[in-house]
């Protein structure tokens, strides 16, 4: 009888998507395993009404499933990356940084329009803080609504509340099969994504040398490269509250390519810039990059933003 492996993830549809897509490689890979699906609902779904920075952002979507991986209830956890916080609790890993997805953001508008031709004063839903900085610093005409829910919820809304548009990831639209809803990917230049977005992370317990090895049948070694710079980009710069801080990473042929940013709430200060060096050092070209950014003024940005935000909270 095959060893059954438990897979432990958010049940809304995209989740379900991402756990499915991992159950169907690794039984392609590892046919002497079978594999079972277990829906864990997170804070972060239980909670949908209030703005995530106001929640706090650590392990919002990651929190249970780490408690049931912990407690050996499940053997992987599949997370979006960006869901992840940068710094893991004791005891647990990532196992594999699946190769990733278009990590940009799109615009789906309710009349078609790019963002260069959403009227003056257009509605925008994200509940993103780091697509709300960048959007206001391209326009800051724009009026940005929190938006919450999974990607079906946040089209309803954007039909019955009448707003302009709302900003989502590629990824999720297009792992929905909902390509045709995107009117526009928003350029880069306008709008870095999130710190590992477009990426599907498996999490797994640390020294689980069975688990280890089957995971890695599904890492991408240049995405995880990629990931690593971001995610210590951003762990040098965070520092407990939900800050708008965008990054994206880009490998090619060893040498890898990180670029950044740290934006004001409102858009009107924005620090933005990219630091390069081999693929292998990726954390470090995170930190010195992370550095760059704060001595060219987004250290004062982040500290000015902590006092206000954490303490609304």
């Amino acid at each position: 009888m095959s060893k059954e492996i438990v897979i432990g993830t958010r049940e809304s549809r995209l989740a379900l998507w991402q756990a499915n897509w991992v159950k169907d490689c690794l039984q392609k890979l590892a046919p002497a395993y079978s594999f079972r699906i277990k829906g864990i609902k997170t804070l972060g779904d239980k909670n949908l009404d209030t703005a995530l920075a106001k929640i706090g952002d650590k392990g919002l979507f990651t929190k249970e499933l780490e408690l049931a991986l912990l407690r050996g209830k499940i053997d992987l956890a599949v997370h979006s990356m960006k869901d992840m916080p940068t710094i893991l609790p004791e005891g647990l890993v990532i196992g594999a940084v699946c190769r990733r997805e278009n990590p940009g953001d799109v615009l789906i508008s309710r009349k078609g329009n790019k963002l260069e031709d959403l009227p003056p004063g257009a509605i925008i839903g994200t509940s993103s803080l780091r697509r709300r900085a960048q959007l206001c610093h391209y326009r800051n005409d724009f009026k940005i609504i929190n938006l919450r829910g999974n990607v079906d919820t946040r089209l309803g809304k954007l039909e019955s509340e009448m707003m302009d548009a709302v900003v989502l990831s590629f990824a999720g639209v297009h792992r929905l099969g909902l390509g045709d809803r995107i009117t526009q990917l928003i350029p880069l230049e306008v709008c870095l994504p999130a710190v590992g977005q477009g990426s599907i992370g498996v999490e797994i317990r640390a020294g689980d040398e069975e688990m280890q090895n089957l995971t890695g049948k599904i890492d991408h070694h240049e995405s995880r490269l990629a990931v690593t710079a971001e995610r210590a980009l951003l762990r040098k710069l965070e520092g407990g509250c939900q800050i708008p801080v965008g990054a994206l990473g880009t490998v090619d042929n060893g040498r890898l390519l990180l670029e950044g940013v740290v934006a004001s709430l409102d858009g009107s200060k924005l620090v933005r810039s990219s630091w390069s060096g081999s693929a292998e050092d990726a954390a470090s070209i995170g930190v010195q990059l992370a550095e760059k950014l704060a001595q060219m003024g987004a250290g004062e940005l982040l500290r000015s933003m902590r006092q206000e935000n954490c303490h609304n909270v």
